[in-house]
């Protein structure tokens, strides 16, 4: 077995130089149990990371590594051309709990497809290019998914066939409404955005495709109702609203089981990818059957819905429904406020504790004012990866600590991890 500088040498040698560890002294992972993850010299970490919040229920699950096992010795691909029971059915599952009336369901490999999708039928459905984003959002690496990114260090390509314009959003600690109280500053938003439509609208906006709490962009949150306020305008012009759940869904926010439901509306596509698999590559767009079906020519998806990846999802999301973990994630999600919540007051280098249930951040700042730390960030979570936690960084400046635990991380997890931060808030200071 190779050491980690062994892999991390083979690593570079072999991976396009874009793609990097997080880490400044990189760690490998050689496996999982619940909550923790061990290297290749055995060292243990509290994962609050999750893979970027795609390992949702904890590593090596019995009922999900059960399911995966049984549905191998079966059959592990079958692709769209063919009936399989385990598609079917996780397809009516994800239909009924979306909470869009009349769901048709396509899966698809990765959040990127299924924003690409959903883009797709929009612009069908409209016969309209025009596409209406938030700013500070991130939606994939696909061509189309970065047409409506608005986030610097992830955005790669400006080709694109869309004309896409972006709205002031959620991003309120750098926004020019910061000031202002959630009713102004959501209705500040909201006159934006027709101010844009009066000026750009070049015959009909196809969608409006957002976020909930915007996760690559730093858990950027924005008051409950936002969208439901934007979304009056965009009914108004025919719109239809996109609902970007590839890490609000599943009720990592504690509240409720979709970002969406924060707003008081339902949106017309719905894509969620990331944790439902658990680990296994599995994601999909969700739209009423109206939408859904204005495509008129055959398609199919080979690894979309493939019955392993489905297997796994099935097995995940009841474990959430059984498990209640939407009500721990809220549980727990007040947790972390409560022992976070000081510390970063009491911190000149920390603009906010932001987020909801077990999606939360930090934002750096330099001491006493807004201009963005990413030194003091990457110092962050360089500590603590040292004593034994893994948590994530993003953020427009790279400069925000993202904290997502499993949505059954336990009280004492939650305890041991935010001591650890604290303590590491602590050292940076010193």
């Amino acid at each position: 077995m190779p050491t980690t500088q062994e892999l991390l040498e083979r690593y570079r040698a072999v991976m396009p130089s874009f793609v990097k560890p997080l880490y400044e002294t990189p760690i490998s992972i050689d496996h999982g149990e619940g909550g923790y993850v061990w290297d290749l010299e055995g060292n243990q970490y509290l994962d609050f990371f999750g893979g970027i919040l795609t390992t949702m229920i904890g590593h090596s699950v019995p009922e999900v590594v059960a399911a995966v096992q049984e549905q191998a010795a079966k059959v592990m691909h079958t692709s769209t051309l063919y009936l399989n029971e385990q598609v079917v059915a996780f397809a009516e599952e994800v239909a009924a709990a979306s909470g869009i009336p009349d769901a048709r369901v396509l899966f698809t490999t990765s959040g990127s497809e299924a924003n690409d999708t959903a883009i797709l039928i929009a612009t069908n459905y409209r016969q309209s290019n025009q596409v209406l984003a938030m700013r500070n959002s991130y939606h994939g690496r696909s061509l189309t998914a970065q047409a409506v990114t608005s986030h610097r260090s992830w955005l790669t390509s400006s080709y694109s066939g869309l004309d896409v314009h972006f709205v002031q959003g959620p991003y309120r600690l750098r926004s020019p409404f910061r000031e202002l109280d959630d009713e102004a500053f959501t209705q500040a938003c909201v006159s934006d955005l027709v101010q844009l439509l009066d000026m750009t609208d070049a015959g009909g906006f196809a969608a409006l495709i957002a976020e909930p709490i915007q996760g690559v962009g730093g858990f950027a949150t924005p008051p409950d109702g936002f969208f439901g306020a934007m979304h009056k305008v965009l009914s108004a012009n025919k719109i239809l609203f996109i609902s970007d759940e590839v890490q609000t869904g599943w009720g990592r926010t504690g509240e409720h089981f979709w970002g969406y439901e924060a707003h008081g509306i339902v949106p017309d596509i719905l894509t969620f990818a990331k944790g439902v698999g658990n680990g296994i590559t599995l994601a999909g767009c969700v739209a009423r059957a109206e939408v859904m079906n204005v495509l008129d020519r055959t398609s199919f998806t080979t690894f979309g819905g493939n019955p392993l990846s489905v297997a796994a999802g099935r097995a995940t999301l009841k474990y959430v429904k059984e498990n209640d973990l939407q009500a721990n994630a809220a549980r727990r999600g007040i947790q972390m406020t409560q022992l976070l919540g000081a510390e970063c007051d009491a911190t000149d280098w920390i603009g906010e504790l932001r987020g909801k249930g077990l999606m939360q951040a930090i934002e750096c700042v330099q001491p006493g004012g807004l201009e963005p730390n990413a030194a003091a960030a990457t110092r962050l979570i360089e500590i603590c990866k040292d004593n034994g936690l893994l948590v994530g960084k993003g953020g427009l400046y790279g400069n925000v600590i993202r904290l997502t635990p499993m949505l059954n991380v336990t009280e004492a997890e939650m305890k041991k991890g935010c001591e650890i931060i604290v303590a590491a808030i602590r050292s940076v200071n010193g």
